[in-house]
């Protein structure tokens, strides 16, 4: 289980930090910010996040790498301002098991075409093995 750092709620964070702490890019911070997911506000002309736009942050590079999409993430996160953390929590549950659903069928289906190269080419080994033979 992962420890989850406690963050003061009045901490600040540049756009350098976040990309450090989180294996991002600028460029994906200023990308999250334009499709609505980040809110920083400007001082002295540089973006500064506050702890709420890391907490959001953290929820979206988590979610991405389980291959949940920037929609179902942007209403995870937006459940939680309209209804508070157990209407958010009720919606991530929902959202994962139907991930996992989609990962088994991926897997079930990724199985199946292994075995089926397997096959083949245990196949197409004995064919050239019998091949050989023949020439010999």
């Amino acid at each position: 289980m992962t420890h989850l750092r406690r963050v003061a709620p009045f901490r600040i964070y540049s756009i350098g930090q976040l990309c450090r702490e989180f294996g991002c890019t600028t460029r994906a911070l200023r990308f999250y910010e334009d499709q609505g997911l980040l809110f920083p506000r400007r001082h002295q002309g540089q973006r500064v996040y506050s702890y709420k736009d890391r907490a959001r942050l953290q929820l979206v590079v988590r979610g991405r790498a389980v291959g949940l999409t920037l929609a179902q993430i942007r209403e995870i996160l937006d459940t939680y301002e309209a209804g508070g953390p157990e209407a958010q929590t009720a919606l991530a549950l929902r959202l994962f098991k139907e991930r996992l659903e989609a990962l088994e069928a991926e897997r079930r289906s990724l199985d199946q075409a292994r075995d089926t190269l397997l096959a083949a080419c245990a196949r197409l080994s004995s064919g050239a093995d019998d091949e050989a033979s023949a020439a010999a």
